[in-house]
């Protein structure tokens, strides 16, 4: 396992740490936050329950290739009033019991140039859906949707490491005084080592720390993060072997999977494998968390509307309340406004509640505690 050098993530830091003292010498109001928020979503059971919002991440595939940067209304749109005319689902799934929403979002978009200021109009777009949702009582978690890669250069290497760490250190200035952000590194890194996922994680983290900010922050797995191959080494260094050496001084770290419930695990067959699907390929995971006294979050979920899938859907809900010593939460995948007909959207269809979210209702409602 390579370990990070200071050297490497330097550059981010040094800019966070610049931007936080000129903030100071410019009289502009710099935000003291205590780690208190984040230590209670850490220790308190399921803290975090919601579906993906997604839409600002459309129209680019999981390897880079796509529009970009893309026209924001025409090729992908933010999950609110301001940018999707009449979308006001957020106050549905609140009202259904729901208190997160997890904000898919491009890398590219938000910083067209690296290791250049965050692009200003995206930003607004970013802050103000963001901002609306907090207002709401809701936790927001920050979803780099950027599979390990900037464009179609893979992290670690067409694109420096350091750049990754830079950009999160420019993001976590942005919302470092919001106790109710979380800040998911990256969506499901795939095709590239192990370990400069890790060194990268780690450089995102010491970055985002250096400037102050004590939010939770969620860390995937390599291999499209998924929780059926957590132990698998298929892509390398397995994530049961590496997301050991993550390191947070604040310790106010969850690690994430995924885990769709179809023949290959990727969502995108609207068929279940079995009623139980979900919570077989959770096991080898949550056994994971309790050897080493870490906390996780099944940052995607999904199935079909068929009596499998629904049952299969209400039994992975179940099994995380059944393991809420190690679990901070889930978002279910997905809704927003671009997605009101796909096959796993919660998106409510004519008024009416989708099947799907019938299944998660009760787990809605009720206490976790």
């Amino acid at each position: 396992m390579r370990k990070i050098s200071c050297a490497l993530v330097g550059l981010g830091v040094v800019l966070a740490a610049c931007r936080g003292g000129d903030a100071e010498k410019k009289g502009e109001t710099v935000v003291a936050v205590s780690g208190a928020a984040e230590a209670e979503i850490i220790a308190r059971p399921l803290s975090l329950r919601g579906v993906s919002l997604a839409g600002a991440e459309f129209a680019v595939d999981p390897f880079g290739k796509g529009t970009l940067p893309g026209t924001p209304g025409v090729h992908y749109t933010y999950p609110d009033p301001a940018f999707s005319k009449g979308y006001t689902s957020a106050d549905y799934f609140l009202s259904k019991g729901m208190n997160t929403f997890r904000v898919p979002f491009r890398w590219e978009r938000l910083q067209p140039a690296r290791n250049q200021p965050l692009n200003a109009a995206e930003l607004n777009r970013l802050k103000t859906t963001v901002n609306n949702l907090v207002a709401k009582g809701a936790y927001a978690v920050l979803d780099v949707h950027n599979y390990g890669r900037y464009g179609a250069g893979v992290l670690g290497a067409e694109i420096p490491i350091a750049d990754f760490a830079e950009f999160w250190g420019r993001v976590a200035v942005e919302f470092k005084g919001n106790t109710k952000v979380v800040f998911a590194l990256m969506n499901e890194p795939h095709d590239m080592p192990t370990e400069a996922w890790i060194e990268a994680a780690n450089a995102a983290i010491v970055s985002i720390r250096s400037t102050g900010a004590t939010n939770l922050i969620i860390v995937p797995g390599n291999g499209w993060s998924g929780a059926h191959s957590f132990d698998a080494t298929f892509y390398g260094t397995s994530n049961a072997e590496a997301l050991l050496e993550i390191v947070d001084p604040k310790q106010a770290v969850a690690f994430e999977v995924h885990q769709h419930l179809d023949d290959g695990s990727s969502g995108k067959s609207p068929n279940c494998v079995s009623e139980t699907v979900g919570v077989e390929r959770l096991k080898g995971f949550t056994a994971w968390l309790r050897k080493h006294g870490k906390k996780g979050f099944l940052g995607e979920f999904s199935g079909g509307a068929s009596a499998v899938c629904l049952k299969a859907i209400a039994n992975v809900v179940i099994y995380l309340e059944q393991s809420k010593d190690v679990y901070v939460g889930w978002t279910y995948w997905a809704a927003g406004p671009s997605w009101k007909d796909y096959f796993t959207s919660l998106e409510p269809r004519d008024g009416a509640d989708t099947p799907q979210m019938i299944s998660l209702q009760a787990h809605l409602s009720a206490s976790v505690r």
